[in-house]
């Protein structure tokens, strides 16, 4: 794909959020209050046709009966339920989507036909989805928090980007017990659409971000990924860790996001040759967001390290 469009899911003006509900614990009040909480200065919609109101805010029954045209649509409902409402957002001229549900590609081939059926509806309405099955993106300089993580974050010069939600968690935890910030914090899962190649090119180029931190299941467009890194490696450090060096990790993978994790020395060769910093332990990446987000960039390569 591209960077089409992608500054309405990072830069939304307006936001529907679809299975919106006055249920404490449930993901439809958790992604609504995240967006209150955060002091999101954008208009939120709660979506929800069994309630005139949400957590104290007008609903409306659907995306078609906004009173206005929105930028993005979170959908917190279940995975049945969603080609339908997908649709829906596409004749309301939504152009960004974000799905939280679970349930597609790794659950088997049931699943996967179900992404391709939304698939063909994002093809014809020109859509971009993240996702599904992931915790959806927090920028903290324009006050988003648009997902279903329960940690926010505070501003900062890293990227950072995951397919696994729980990593995502368990990173945001760390930083905030730390002061450390993110530019932009994304969770991928099972990428549909949006795909680490295209947050590449979004993000290097960005004022705001300085490096990218990048934790890979599994690559769904080599080609374009290695495209982005190469184009913007030598001016803003990537780092990655992917998943699957041992037969249990690949497993995990794929039984995650549906992926299937590839030849690992394959991966090092494609990281090598575009520049990418390749470590081994997802504690190495978070000691490089620490290190990242504390030390300025190196102006040039006269440095030395002593330990």
């Amino acid at each position: 794909m591209s960077t089409k469009n992608l500054e309405k899911l990072f830069d939304p003006a307006s936001i529907a959020v679809v299975g919106a509900s006055n249920r404490p614990n449930s993901v439809g009040y958790i992604v609504f209050n995240n967006l209150i909480c955060s002091h999101y200065q954008g208009v939120v919609f709660p979506v929800n046709p069994k309630h005139e109101s949400v957590q104290g805010v007008q609903a409306f029954p659907s995306v078609l009966s906004l009173p206005r045209s929105v930028d993005m649509a979170i959908l917190a409902t279940p995975a049945p339920t969603v080609a339908g409402l997908v649709e829906e957002c596409g004749k309301a001229g939504i152009k960004g989507v974000i799905i939280i549900a679970a349930g597609f590609a790794e659950m088997g081939a049931e699943g996967r036909e179900a992404m391709r059926r939304i698939d063909h509806i994002r093809k014809r309405f020109d859509l971009r989805i993240m996702g599904p099955n992931c915790l959806g993106v927090i920028r903290p300089r324009n006050a988003l928090n648009a997902g279903f993580a329960a940690s926010g974050a505070k501003p900062g010069t890293v990227a950072f980007i995951s397919q696994s939600g729980a990593l995502g968690t368990a990173i945001l935890d760390w930083a905030q017990a730390r002061g450390i910030g993110f530019s932009n914090f994304v969770s991928l899962g099972s990428m549909m659409d949006v795909d680490f190649g295209d947050l590449i090119d979004f993000f290097g180029s960005d004022p705001q971000t300085r490096s990218i931190l990048l934790y890979i299941e599994s690559i769904t467009d080599a080609r374009r990924f290695l495209s982005a890194a190469r184009g913007f490696a030598m001016s803003k450090p990537i780092i990655v860790v992917k998943s699957g060096r041992v037969a249990e990790g690949m497993k995990a993978a794929a039984s995650h996001t549906g992926a299937l994790a590839g030849e690992d020395a394959i991966y090092d060769a494609a990281f090598r040759r575009v520049g990418i910093v390749r470590v081994d332990r997802v504690a190495d990446l978070f000691l490089a967001a620490e290190t990242l987000a504390m030390q300025p960039l190196p102006r040039g390569n006269r440095l030395v390290i002593i330990t």
